[in-house]
């Protein structure tokens, strides 16, 4: 059973300047995700876009939410991946959640958040400590909204504290490879068990 992916690159930086980590962790976890049947389209860069400030799907005029909106609830999987700023997720990544705070007043007809039936999975990676809190908010928001989230639904790098190696600068990463292919493979395995839905509460 063929699934898709969408992924959301919740760095900082546009794209066309300075290379991101998160990037790499993301196109690692769309190939690994691949190996399970999982399609994903073209990362999607939030600092590309005009996200604007809100809690609803729609914010008005130029705002891009929309069609990311749409995107997110086309695919199977959602691919969340952030750097760490100051110990926390990105400002982008906080305004996703806020953005996905909507589907808590959007429903099917059985009452239930739109997003019911959907995955989600997060990579992070930084050059200091606190990936597991970074990871521990996100899966908190995303949780709330509705996504279901799989056993080890995370990987991440993080560099030694107070220095500037970057992931996307470093060779291979053995254990952030595990942890990459042991959350795409979880999250395609649920995603197809949640095709059938949850039961009626």
């Amino acid at each position: 059973m063929s699934l898709t992916a969408v992924a959301l690159n919740c760095s900082l930086k546009p794209s066309g300047g300075e290379a991101s980590s998160t990037d790499r962790l993301i196109d690692e976890l769309t190939a690994a995700l691949g190996e399970h049947d999982v399609s994903c389209g073209p990362t999607i860069r939030l600092a590309d876009l005009n996200i604007k400030p809100g809690v609803t799907s729609d914010e008005g005029d130029d705002d891009d939410w929309p069609q990311v909106r749409r995107q997110i609830l086309d695919a199977d999987i959602l691919v969340l991946g952030t750097p760490i700023w100051l110990g926390h997720p990105s400002s982008v990544t906080q305004r996703v959640l806020e953005r996905l705070d909507a589907f808590l007043g959007e429903t099917d007809e059985q009452g239930r958040m739109i997003s019911w039936d959907r995955v989600a999975i997060v990579g992070v990676v930084g050059n200091e400590d606190g990936a597991h809190h970074v990871a521990a908010e996100v899966f908190q928001g995303l949780n709330d909204v509705g996504f279901t989230i799989p056993a080890s639904g995370m990987t991440y790098w993080v560099g030694e504290a107070m220095h500037g190696l970057d992931y996307k600068d470093r060779g291979t990463a053995e254990k952030t490879d595990k942890a990459t292919r042991a959350a795409a493979a979880n999250a395609a395995h649920l995603a197809r068990l949640l095709r059938a839905g949850y039961p009626r509460s």
